[in-house]
């Protein structure tokens, strides 16, 4: 499994618009071979802070299964207008402890 982390700034005085185009914009990303789940948190100290999760099977579902499909375009017009500055995405692979 992969956990991409992308912490997303949004521009101020619009924190409640892009809450309702994220959840017009879940499905979307939800309907990807390899998506595994995702949540959206909201930052206490910074209420136009927000960390994204998502979790994919691979890293390919998430940059060519998602990036290459008409779904990233729509999640793209519902949401990049929101952010200041672009966000940078990273990925997670879990280490084993044991």
């Amino acid at each position: 499994m992969i956990l991409e982390a992308a912490m997303l700034h949004i521009k101020q005085g619009m924190t409640k618009a892009f809450e309702d185009s994220f959840r017009k914009a879940s499905p979307l990303i939800s309907s990807i071979d390899g998506y595994l789940g995702h949540e959206l948190q909201q930052c206490l100290e910074d209420d136009h802070k927000y960390l994204l999760l998502v979790r994919w099977r691979n890293l390919e579902d998430h940059t060519v299964g998602f990036r290459e499909s008409p779904q990233y375009a729509e999640w793209k017009a519902l949401l990049h207008h929101y952010y200041s500055p672009f966000p940078a995405v990273e990925h997670f692979a879990r280490i084993s402890l044991e």
